[in-house]
């Protein structure tokens, strides 16, 4: 497949399970679990994820797959990671998206 060098806005359920490598089944399980998941639906009441979603689900594979987190674990890491990037203002926020982007070049080279 050939690569326009557009980026999409919204991705389905299926493409983000795909990028991260589970299942649509345990990303509707997160989505019950971590209130940080919420995609928008479109008309058809399909999940519409954007990539601020994506980057919060890949973090949320590292958090229970890699550092092997419980769920209640991963939860309180990303609370945690939330508040200090409120209060450490936007050189926070910045720094995650070059790690959600790191990853996910990670994850891509290694396949």
């Amino acid at each position: 497949m050939l690569d326009s060098g557009i980026t999409k806005l919204y991705y389905t359920i299926s493409e983000v399970a795909d990028m991260v490598k589970e299942e649509p089944h345990v990303l509707r399980y997160w989505e019950t679990e971590f209130v940080q998941i919420r995609p928008k639906k479109n008309r058809g009441g399909k999940r519409i994820y954007t990539q601020d979603d994506i980057d919060t689900v890949f973090r949320i594979r590292h958090l229970l797959r890699d550092d092997k987190y419980t769920i209640e674990g991963a939860r309180q890491a990303l609370s945690k990671r939330s508040k200090a990037s409120s209060t450490n203002g936007a050189g926070a926020g910045e720094l995650m998206e070059v790690r959600g982007f790191l990853e996910r070049v990670l994850e891509r080279v290694s396949e």
